[in-house]
């Protein structure tokens, strides 16, 4: 007994003499941290053709560092396995928190599962993890992006040949901007009023892609369509390139997302019709606070604000079980109406690059 007692002080005063203190909350605090270290962040993106991730990238860097962490970061290239060495290699790094972008959020559940088993605080950013295992889900209304999609066609054209154009399949989000998409459409669909003439799927968002598969399709159809609903602005501009060439692009109402500066260019420029705007300020933020607070064991703020959703409910999927911690952003449909107040004058675009070549006489005043 007196001997197990030495033992126990001898380890006490190696962990005091070598720094290591755990952060508050005990187990629920993560990894331990040393002390007087900083937090370590990883940060695992899919790719970086996607317009938005290598400027949310440089944004999450900026606030981590920025509140104190150090951020280390990788990209996948579309690569699943990759991301999942990845992610493991940044685990034997010795991260506190990781923030993934997945490729695909069956395979990442691996990955993000063992991380999180090995004491690490995992978030799904904007695309949902499909583990129970993950400490936060951050996004944004996703199935309503898909009724704002749908919603913002309807306004221009209400009846017709109507062309589905998804996102890549491996998105859990792609399937839930369809079935939002389809919420809206089914009932004209079933009153014959509108016509599915096709209805496929992107993949890796590539707007290459998307072309090629708007070329296909207009060529199937005869030219015979009259709208469109794609589901974010790299693939809309894709299609948007096939129909030009037969010239249709301004002719057929077509949905977007992400309030790119490219799909708020061809806004005003009358190319595509409506667009989805997910202030992703709120988003990057929102993960390096989440991070940070997790791996401290916070339990308000962000921490306090997230709820409990069950993963059948999040991706459509009956056969999963288990619930994850989501919080969850709004969302705002904009087209040429209000794309000035909307994402000119909130500063999430700028002035130069949506009216670059619009005539000065046609453009609204500097904010």
């Amino acid at each position: 007994m007196k001997r197990a007692f030495l033992t126990l002080i001898v380890l006490v005063l190696a962990l005091s003499v070598c720094g290591v203190a755990f952060a508050s909350g005990g187990s629920e605090g993560g990894k331990p941290v040393a002390k007087g270290a900083k937090i370590k962040i990883g940060l695992s993106f899919s790719d970086f053709a996607t317009e938005r991730w290598p400027v949310e990238q440089a944004l999450l860097t900026k606030l981590g560092y920025d509140k104190g962490a150090q951020v280390i970061s990788q990209v996948a290239n579309h690569d699943e396995k990759l991301q999942n060495d990845q992610i493991e290699n940044m685990v034997l790094q010795g991260v506190n928190a990781l923030i993934i972008v997945a490729e695909n959020g069956d395979s990442a559940a691996t990955a993000a599962a063992a991380a999180h088993d090995a004491g690490v605080k995992v978030i799904a950013y904007d695309r949902l993890i499909k583990t129970p295992k993950i400490d936060a889900y951050i996004s944004f209304d996703n199935t309503e992006v898909g009724r704002q999609q749908a919603q913002g066609v309807l306004k221009v054209k209400n009846s017709g040949n109507f062309v589905l154009l998804g996102g890549s399949p491996t998105d859990n989000n792609a399937i839930l901007f369809r079935n939002g998409q389809m919420e809206i459409l089914k009932p004209l669909i079933d009153k014959g009023q509108i016509k599915i003439v096709a209805d496929q799927w992107v993949e890796n968002w590539e707007p290459s892609n998307a072309t090629k598969t708007m070329e296909n399709i207009l060529t199937a159809i005869n030219n015979k369509v009259d709208a469109v609903v794609a589901s974010n602005d790299g693939t809309a501009l894709g299609a948007l390139q096939a129909m030009q060439a037969q010239g249709l692009a301004g002719k057929v109402p077509i949905s977007g997302q992400d309030a790119t500066a490219p799909g708020c260019k061809s806004i005003v420029e009358g190319g595509l019709t409506v667009t989805v705007f997910k202030d992703v300020r709120k988003l990057s933020p929102l993960a390096i606070d989440l991070a940070i607070d997790l791996v401290n064991g916070v339990k308000t703020g962000p921490v306090g604000q997230l709820k409990m959703y069950n993963l059948a409910d999040l991706t459509l999927n009956n056969k999963l079980t288990g619930q994850v911690p989501f919080y969850q952003l709004p969302v705002v449909q904009v087209d040429k109406n209000n794309v000035y107040d909307v994402v000119i004058k909130s500063g999430f675009q700028k002035y130069d690059d949506v009216y670059r070549d619009i005539p000065e006489s046609k453009r609204p005043p500097k904010p």
